[in-house]
């Protein structure tokens, strides 16, 4: 009975983080692991985070992956960063596990609050299409190698799959299949390091169901919100939420 006391409120704030992180995605497309890594980073580590996320976060970028005709030219053009990401990973098994583990969370912070920036800023990359395959391996491999030690794959992939000049559904659907074979390369590395049990399962089930409670509410309202906006606000409180981290790490390890 005691574990149930303790356990049950860990339960209501991973329903209240994924309902959140869930209704960013509804509204602007993506966010749910950035969100509930970095929320539940100020109460776990990174690791116990990730192992929570990667369920919602393979069911929710699957059907993404799925929704749209464009998969078999996103995988003709796309296939160096997915191999370089899968190998980045796997290259940095044990980083968030290993002795660098404590490191983590400074590492997450510092991420937040460059994608905030780079968001912020609205500044525009082209790559040429003759270039994708040489430089899309390259960035996949730097992505999986952070995302191997900080569960968040946005850096530096996503400036560079806005950079390729995709169409708007054609780059939803890129994004779902990117994360997708991110994930489940991640889910690997923490079945390898013993952290997917079923311990946690119930709270990725619970997980998965806010999530999914939170997209419907984020979607129905951007029919009524300008997703700039709110997009400009998200980015803002994800770079202050980068800095908590980031600071508060900075203090354990100084001290």
């Amino acid at each position: 009975m005691q574990s149930a006391a303790v356990f049950d409120p860990f339960l209501l704030i991973i329903a209240a983080v994924f309902a959140f992180a869930g209704f960013i995605k509804g509204v602007i497309g993506l966010g749910l692991p950035t969100v509930s890594i970095g929320l539940l980073a100020v109460a776990m580590p990174p690791a116990q985070a990730v192992a929570i996320v990667i369920v919602p976060a393979i069911v929710t970028n699957i059907w993404q992956t799925f929704a749209g005709s464009y998969l078999r030219d996103i995988l003709r053009r796309l296939w160096p960063l997915l191999l370089g990401t899968v190998i980045g990973i796997r290259l940095g098994a044990g980083l968030m596990t290993g002795p660098y583990a404590r490191y983590g969370s400074l590492v997450l912070g510092v991420l937040l609050v460059a994608y905030g920036i780079l968001g912020l800023s609205k500044r525009s990359f082209h790559v040429a299409p003759n270039l994708e395959k040489w430089i899309g391996g390259p960035v996949g491999l730097i992505t999986g190698v952070i995302s191997a030690a900080t569960g968040v794959q946005v850096i530096p992939s996503m400036p560079y799959l806005q950079a390729i000049g995709m169409e708007k559904d054609e780059l939803v659907q890129a994004l779902g299949v990117f994360f997708t074979t991110a994930t489940l390369a991640l889910a690997v590395n923490l079945t390898d390091a013993g952290l997917l049990s079923t311990a946690t399962a119930l709270p990725g089930l619970i997980a998965l169901a806010a999530a999914f409670a939170g997209m419907f509410g984020g979607q129905a309202v951007r029919t009524r919100m300008h997703p700039d906006t709110f997009r400009r606000w998200f980015l803002i409180a994800l770079m202050g939420l980068g800095l908590y981290l980031a600071a508060t790490t900075l203090v354990k390890l100084v001290g």
